[in-house]
């Protein structure tokens, strides 16, 4: 992955890929192909389509393998928990949609009703959409360039009927590449509450986290915070932790010292959190005691927390001050 560079003008700018430190940037043909020409439409219907939509939630990685979408699937579940939550998950990780697998929904299709694509339904309060549900085989592979991609996931925004949603959580590909400046993009308008950061505690995956912050200072993306999975292991047996992935820089603690940014929390290595998934089950319901549980239940409560905070903001900022 190719560091953003350090002078970037940002997506919106009228210099985007453009100006001097666009050269050699992976996303400079994007950016220039945008730069100077009028907004897209889209973002003004998917703007009109989030208002029934209370909190946006990203969850990024800048490295792939590290439980992104585990993670992502968790949180719905965990979320959608109190039957009065309604939760949406939204998969644009195009060329690797694991949600479905994971969330138990491969073989399911998506129906089109007058008012848009209808999600695939986990729980009555939890549903899902994902360009897994339109491929003829899970074993398809996804070959496209970045506008058809940009397309589908435009498409995912305003065309699917989500309905009155507390909280939609988007399960992106691993990096900083078209997808998360589209995603971006069309959210802008409808204000999103953050981005959910995953890394392993190894420093090679911190690395690639780093350039994953430096993508959401650019685009101006809050973050909420970093969780470090596959934190250790705790034996079930005699409860000793062994170190899996050494973190011999320090783990995403140190560095989120180092950055001022918040450590959600870390959630340990469990064998039946790939059993459950591999079964399309909550780990939750598999697992209740485990310390991964725990650990996830924790980063549940201050992801919410956090956009209680934010919408609290928001309502305030809102309001006309008195003359």
């Amino acid at each position: 992955m190719e560091e953003v560079p350090r002078d970037c003008p940002g997506a919106d700018s009228a210099q985007a890929g453009l100006g001097a430190s666009c050269q050699g940037c992976p996303n400079q043909r994007l950016c220039a192909s945008g730069a100077g020409a009028a907004p897209d439409p889209a973002i003004e219907e998917i703007k009109e389509k989030m208002k029934t939509v209370k909190h946006k939630i990203l969850v990024l990685s800048g490295k792939g393998g590290v439980g992104k979408s585990t993670f992502s699937a968790h949180l719905a579940y965990g979320l959608a928990e109190d039957e009065n939550t309604q939760v949406a998950l939204l998969d644009i990780d195009i060329c690797g949609p694991s949600i479905p697998k994971i969330m138990g929904l491969e073989g399911e299709q998506v129906h089109q009703s007058g008012s848009g694509w209808s999600p695939v339904y986990v729980e009555d309060n939890l549903g899902v959409m994902s360009v897994g549900f339109l491929l003829s085989s899970p074993d398809d592979a996804v070959i496209w360039r970045g506008p058809k991609k940009n397309g589908m996931i435009k498409q995912f925004l305003r065309d699917v009927d989500w309905g009155d949603v507390d909280y939609l959580l988007v399960d992106t590909p691993p990096g900083t590449s078209d997808e998360h400046l589209s995603v971006v993009q069309y959210l802008a308008a409808a204000h999103i509450d953050g981005a959910v950061i995953i890394t392993t505690p190894q420093e090679i995956s911190l690395q690639d986290v780093r350039k994953e912050i430096n993508f959401c200072h650019k685009v101006k993306l809050p973050i909420i915070g970093v969780v470090e999975n596959m934190s250790g292991f705790v034996c079930p047996k005699c409860k000793k932790e062994s170190q899996i992935f050494p973190p011999t820089s320090g783990g995403a603690e140190a560095m989120c010292q180092d950055l001022k940014i918040p450590l959600l929390g870390k959630v340990p290595l469990d064998p039946h959190i790939g059993k459950s998934c591999d079964k399309g089950q909550s780990f939750f319901v598999e697992a209740p005691d485990s310390p991964a549980t725990l650990g996830y239940r924790s980063i549940i409560q201050k992801i919410q927390e956090f956009c209680r905070l934010h919408q609290s903001k928001e309502e305030t900022s809102s309001v006309p001050k008195a003359c």
